[in-house]
């Protein structure tokens, strides 16, 4: 029997189609795991703060230089522009608030009440001072959230799309680790107005400023998994294959192949990225024993064994490895890379 309406539940109105999923029962030989070390409290990324720092030393750095070659008279005045950073910087913040706060929906006990019990409560266990506000605006078919702050301010904004996952892939684990993940950038101080303005000038140099990115996206997925575990498959197949699709991605699989995508193009990829991309994201949030990969590609495929904890496997083929011969017409599979 299929368990699940055929299109988007509306938010506030239950839905009978719609059961709840059996509660799993542990077989007989289950083993109490006390959690791997990225389990627990939501642990920042050891290459966050070290990247960090260097980009506030270089952009220190760089504006005492432009004073130092103004004063000198080798460069022109004009470039004392960049004085004018900290209140550009604060404007674009302010800007950027009160967009969300006039043209989007915002979360309340009764619009989006689900994802607002989400945010309060990840507020609440993340140790925020005050409330932030969520907004809701019209995603147009794109799957995104973002956060920010004004002032004293914190806000996360969730496209309207990720509340828009129904059918056979309804998942509201999949909301509640996105929004998880949000907080998380709130609480690790990602949005904080002078960690952006001694970091901005620098955050889209290649490699330089997109390493701190991608460290701080694991961090912000150290939260969203703390959110909620049992959300990070269904966050990555939503982010792979979309709303509708994400129930037909094989979580394992798709993790499996952060060890067997290689190259040097592949490697190019995740460098100039400024999210770590999806198969080493899925990798990481699989196996919390170890930080995410920062730089190289996992080496040793693994497989969850409970409450984060993986073993190593032999390296399971990958999906285009397929029996020679069962191809029509003679089609063989493309050499390895």
């Amino acid at each position: 029997m299929d368990t699940h309406a055929p299109i988007p539940s509306v938010p506030g109105v239950p839905d009978s189609k719609v059961e709840a999923p059996p509660t799993h029962q542990p077989g007989p030989d289950a083993v109490w795991r006390p959690r791997a070390k990225y389990s627990g409290a939501p642990r920042r990324h050891p290459g966050e703060i070290p990247m960090l720092v260097l980009l506030i030393a270089l952009s220190l750095a760089g504006y005492l230089a432009v004073l130092v070659l103004v004063a000198i008279g080798n460069i022109s005045e004009y470039f004392l522009l960049i004085l004018a950073l900290p209140l550009l910087l604060l404007i674009g913040r302010g800007v950027l608030y009160a967009q969300q706060r006039v043209n989007g929906v915002q979360m309340s006990p009764t619009q989006f009440p689900e994802g607002y019990r989400m945010l309060i409560e990840a507020a609440a266990r993340y140790g925020l001072h005050y409330a932030p506000d969520g907004y809701v605006v019209n995603g147009n078919g794109a799957i995104n959230a973002f956060a920010s702050g004004h002032g004293f301010r914190r806000y996360i904004v969730v496209y309207s799309d990720l509340f828009e996952v129904g059918g056979k892939a309804r998942n509201p684990e999949a909301l509640e680790f996105v929004i998880g993940h949000e907080v998380g950038h709130l609480a690790a101080g990602h949005t904080s107005y002078w960690r952006q303005l001694f970091t901005g000038t620098l955050m889209s140099v290649p490699i330089l400023g997109t390493t701190l990115s991608r460290a701080q996206e694991y961090t912000a997925d150290n939260y969203g998994y703390y959110t909620h575990p049992a959300g990070a498959p269904p966050a990555i197949g939503l982010l792979a294959a979309g709303k509708y699709m994400l129930t037909a991605v094989d979580y394992d699989q798709f993790a499996d192949r952060a060890t067997q995508e290689k190259g040097f193009f592949v490697t190019l990829v995740n460098l100039l990225a400024n999210h770590p991309v999806l198969t080493w994201r899925a990798a990481a949030l699989r196996d919390r024993t170890r930080a995410g990969s920062l730089f190289f590609r996992p080496r040793t495929a693994r497989r969850g064994v409970g409450s984060g904890h993986t073993v190593p496997i032999a390296t399971p083929p990958a999906p285009r490895e397929v029996p020679a011969g069962s191809l029509p017409n003679g089609l063989v599979t493309p050499p390895k890379f």
